[in-house]
């Protein structure tokens, strides 16, 4: 029984995970797309709370449930597929990390725009394309690890 209830919390925090990440990415871009500066503003802080909200203890989640997964299992943590999915977290998590860090710079700037009742700077829309290529890397990784988790060997 605790096995299923550490593999339910698993599958539980990676769909947060995901479905988080996914969400707020769709939320951001389209408010950027629109150029309507209360939206942006709205949505860069609303991404903000979200990440702190659900991303954060998902991604603590995930490698403590899988952890003790492995280990109740009995796999080896040498295994191919599992070696493959830990570097790939590994990889997501490198992306994520300055991500976290370029949405609160945005939500800022965004904000300050949006009180001095100036257009977003420069440094915005850098922020935006680097936000966009690390969540390009980053989605792939995380869309293997749920193929390498669905696809174990028994």
């Amino acid at each position: 029984m605790l096995y299923l209830c550490v593999k339910w919390l698993h599958i539980l925090s990676s769909t947060v995970l995901f479905g988080t990440g996914v969400g707020t990415a769709f939320f951001m871009l389209m408010a950027n797309f629109s150029r309507d500066l209360r939206a942006i503003a709205f949505a860069t802080r609303t991404v903000v709370m979200a990440d702190w909200c659900f991303t954060t203890p998902a991604v603590i989640i995930q490698p403590l449930t899988g952890l003790a997964l492995v280990h109740m299992a009995g796999y080896s943590l040498t295994a191919p597929w599992l070696m493959a999915a830990m570097g790939l977290y590994v990889f997501a998590g490198a992306c994520w990390v300055p991500v976290v860090g370029m949405q609160i710079r945005m939500k800022r700037l965004a904000a300050d725009a949006l009180a001095s009742g100036t257009a977003l700077p420069k440094a915005y829309w850098v922020l935006n394309r680097w936000w966009l290529v690390l969540g390009s890397l980053a989605f792939p990784a995380v869309v293997a690890i749920f193929w390498l988790m669905v696809f174990t060997p028994s």
